[in-house]
C-alpha cells in the first residue's frame, strides 16, 4: 500500500497543499481550527514527512550539535547525560536530531563547530559547561551560528545580548529554598559545603545560602565565615573537609552543599563523627542521592531542554529562528525543585525530612576557573 502524501493530507483535510506544509514546518502561523483539521488528517491518514527530503530541500541538517563532556567523576560528572537524554527526546518530537561530538578543549570545540557548521552537518549548538572568559561563545556570535548555552554568560557582560541565549538553573533560588527548609525545620546553625572560589555556579548558589541566614536568622559575615568549607568536587576530598569542620569546634546542625558529591562525602563525614541525625541537603539530584535516600536539589533537566529548543526553534518550530533584537527574552532562568528524602538502606544518618517523590535526574555543573 502507498505510502499517503501531503497532496493526500490537503484533499482530507480540505485545504491547500501549501498550508499541510505550513502545518508541519511552521504550524504557529496556521490558525488553530485550521492547524488541529490537518494534525487529525496526518494522524487519520498516518502521514509522516519526508525528513531527508526536506532536508535537502531547504539545504538544512535538521541537527543540533553538542559536546560530550569527558567523565569526571561517578556522581556529578554523569549529570550532563541527563539534559542530553532530555533534549534528545525533546528534539526529536519536534523533528529534529541531536549530534553529540568530543572536543578535549575550547579551542578543539571551537574547531569541531566550524568544520561542522561549514560542512551544513549541523544548523545550531548547544553549549554546555560555562566559565569565565569562554571563547566560544565570543567566536559562534562573531561567526553568526545560531547557539544556545546551558549556563548562563559568566563574567560576560551580556547577560541580555539577543545574539547570546541562554538558559541556566537559578542555585542561588535552589539552595536558598534548602537552606530555608532547613531553617523552618529548627536548624539554627546551617552550615555550607561549597567549591573553591571564584566559581561562577559555586559563588551563585552560596549566595541563596548566605541570603537565607541572613534573612531568616541574622546571620553576621563572621558567622557566615564560621560555617562555610570550600572543597574541590570529590567524595574523599569533601570527606575529609567536613570531618576537619566537625572538629574545629561549634557544630553545624544542617548542611547544604553545593553538589551532591559534596553532599556526599560530607554524609560520610558526620557517619564517621557519630552525627547521624545531622541534616544535609545536596544539589543536582543524581542517582546517587536517591539511591542513599540523600535530600537534594532538582535541576528539572526535561524544563531546561524545553526552554533550549524553544529558544532556538520558537515555541512549536522545528527550523532555527532567526532572532532580531526584538526577539524576546533572550535567556531563561528556571527555579529548581527541592526533593526530600528519607535515608534508606545506606545506614549513615536519620532524619525527619519526608519523601516526595524522587524525580532523578542527573546534573548538569559548569566549569569555573
Amino acid at each position: 500500500m502507498a505510502q499517503p502524501t501531503v497532496e493526500d493530507v490537503a484533499r482530507e483535510a480540505n485545504v491547500s497543499r501549501q498550508t499541510v506544509s505550513n502545518v508541519i514546518n511552521t504550524p504557529s502561523i496556521v490558525k488553530p481550527a485550521t492547524r488541529d483539521r490537518v494534525q487529525l488528517a496526518i494522524a487519520r491518514l498516518g502521514y509522516r514527512p519526508n525528513l531527508s527530503a526536506r532536508r535537502l530541500r531547504q539545504r538544512k541538517s535538521s541537527t543540533i550539535g553538542v559536546r560530550l563532556d569527558p567523565i569526571r567523576n561517578g556522581i556529578s560528572g554523569a549529570v550532563l547525560d541527563g539534559f542530553v537524554h532530555a533534549l534528545t527526546e525533546q528534539a526529536d518530537a519536534r523533528s529534529m536530531r541531536v549530534l553529540l561530538f568530543t572536543a578535549a578543549s575550547p579551542q578543539d570545540e571551537i574547531a569541531q563547530i566550524r568544520s561542522l557548521h561549514e560542512g551544513a552537518d549541523v544548523d545550531a549548538f548547544v553549549l554546555t559547561a560555562t566559565f569565565h572568559g569562554d571563547p566560544r561563545t565570543a567566536w559562534l556570535i562573531e561567526n553568526d551560528v545560531p547557539f544556545v548555552t546551558f549556563g548562563r554568560p559568566w563574567g560576560i557582560d551580556d547577560m541580555d545580548d539577543p545574539k547570546h541565549l541562554w538558559v541556566d538553573i537559578d542555585g542561588r533560588e535552589g539552595v536558598k529554598d534548602a537552606t530555608v527548609r532547613l531553617i523552618d525545620n529548627g536548624a539554627k546553625r546551617v552550615g555550607w559545603v561549597g567549591w573553591p572560589r571564584p566559581s561562577g555556579t559555586g559563588d551563585d548558589r552560596r549566595r541563596g545560602w548566605e541570603e537565607a541566614m541572613r534573612d531568616r536568622l541574622g546571620a553576621s559575615d563572621a558567622e557566615l565565615a564560621a560555617l562555610s568549607v570550600e572543597s574541590y568536587d570529590g567524595v574523599s576530598e569533601a570527606t575529609e573537609t567536613v570531618v576537619d569542620m566537625l572538629r574545629s569546634g561549634d557544630l553545624p546542625d544542617a548542611l547544604v552543599c553545593a553538589s551532591d558529591t559534596l553532599a556526599l562525602g560530607a554524609l560520610i563525614a558526620a557517619s564517621s563523627a557519630g552525627l547521624t541525625d545531622l541534616p544535609i541537603i545536596g544539589f543536582d539530584n543524581t542517582p546517587v542521592a536517591d539511591a542513599v535516600g540523600l535530600s537534594s536539589v532538582d535541576q528539572v533537566l526535561d524544563r531546561v531542554a524545553v526552554a533550549t529548543l524553544e529558544l532556538l526553534l520558537g515555541s512549536d518550530g522545528n527550523s532555527i529562528v532567526p532572532r532580531g533584537t526584538d526577539a524576546g527574552p533572550s535567556h531563561r532562568l528556571i527555579r529548581p525543585a527541592l526533593v526530600l528524602r528519607t535515608p534508606n538502606h545506606l545506614p549513615l544518618y536519620g532524619t525527619t525530612t519526608e519523601r516526595t517523590a524522587p524525580a532523578v535526574r542527573d546534573h548538569h555543573r559548569k566549569e569555573t576557573s
